[in-house]
């Protein structure tokens, strides 16, 4: 491959049966960050290139699923993959299943296949697996579906084509007052109002907890750091359990009354532990700071 092609970054022809788990791998895709384009015609594979090949790098990975629902315009996969595997780092993936479970999955879904017509929908599955030998003949990789739940083909995905340094979760840690609210998205919720309230020391009242004035105020309370070891022992098995299940990201609210002393200051000592995990993003917000 050239250096040009290099630049270009990946491109991915996600292709298959259908039924075999075209759009389960596709949104697998976009969560680890790759620009992905659902049911595009071969014909638009190489405009796509040329314009990502146009923005300075800001599609890097591409992924365009291509299928038989492009009717009569399928019949040219084969050779434009061809073409353009001369000058793009071009992979392309075939999803499989065994015809009795393809079967049960429409069935499941009480949807006909899309080649069914008048038959049936093994009339349909083996009239797809014709038009699709050329290009399966042609695929990288071959995944069969038939023994796989959306999660583990999600997972599998995730293992063929996540960036070696891609997080396998990001969480946010998100302070905030309880006195406006729950994060209507948390996932997990800590309440910092077993400490102190700096607000009731005139020297810190005015600052907030991103000031190391108020951080080692909350900090040296009793009770903290015991607080924090634990919490960090009780998530870190969840976290990695969202990591097993796909679960791509997840945010931990930690409250305090008004959001702008305590939980301010734990969020930030919470995240800068959390960031040894492996395999985790971590970044940390602040909902309520700079309300009044």
């Amino acid at each position: 491959m050239s250096d040009d092609a290099a630049a270009r970054g990946e491109v991915l022809i996600v292709t298959g049966m259908s039924g075999a788990g075209r759009t389960t791998v596709a949104n697998a895709l976009e969560d680890h960050g790759w620009y992905v384009v659902d049911n595009l015609p071969p014909q638009m594979l190489r405009p796509l290139l040329e314009l990502a090949g146009r923005i300075d790098g800001q599609l890097p990975r591409v992924a365009a699923v291509v299928d038989v629902r492009g009717g009569d315009l399928f019949a040219d996969l084969p050779s434009t993959a061809h073409q353009l595997r001369e000058a793009n780092n071009l992979r392309i993936v075939f999803l499989d299943a065994s015809d009795e479970v393809l079967v049960r999955r429409f069935e499941q879904v009480r949807r006909p296949h899309p080649l069914q017509a008048d038959g049936t929908l093994l009339d349909g599955i083996r009239e797809e697996r014709r038009q699709l030998q050329a290009i399966r003949e042609r695929a990288d990789v071959t995944i069969d579906t038939s023994t796989l739940n959306i999660h583990q083909l999600a997972r599998r995905t995730a293992d063929l084509f996540e960036d070696d340094d891609a997080p396998r979760h990001r969480t946010t840690i998100l302070s905030f007052g309880f006195k406006y609210g729950l994060p209507a998205d948390a996932d997990l919720v800590a309440d910092m109002r077993f400490l102190p309230n700096p607000f009731w020391q005139d020297d810190l009242r005015h600052l907030t907890g991103e000031s190391e004035e108020v951080s080692n105020f909350v900090l040296e309370q009793e009770g903290a750091a015991e607080f924090l070891d634990a919490y960090v022992a009780a998530v870190t098995p969840v976290i990695e359990g969202y990591q097993r299940e796909n679960k791509s990201h997840s945010t931990i609210a930690v409250g305090c009354t008004g959001g702008k002393h305590r939980s301010v200051a734990m969020a930030l000592a919470l995240g800068s532990l959390l960031r040894d995990i492996p395999g985790l993003q971590v970044r940390v917000r602040h909902r309520d700071l700079g309300r009044e």
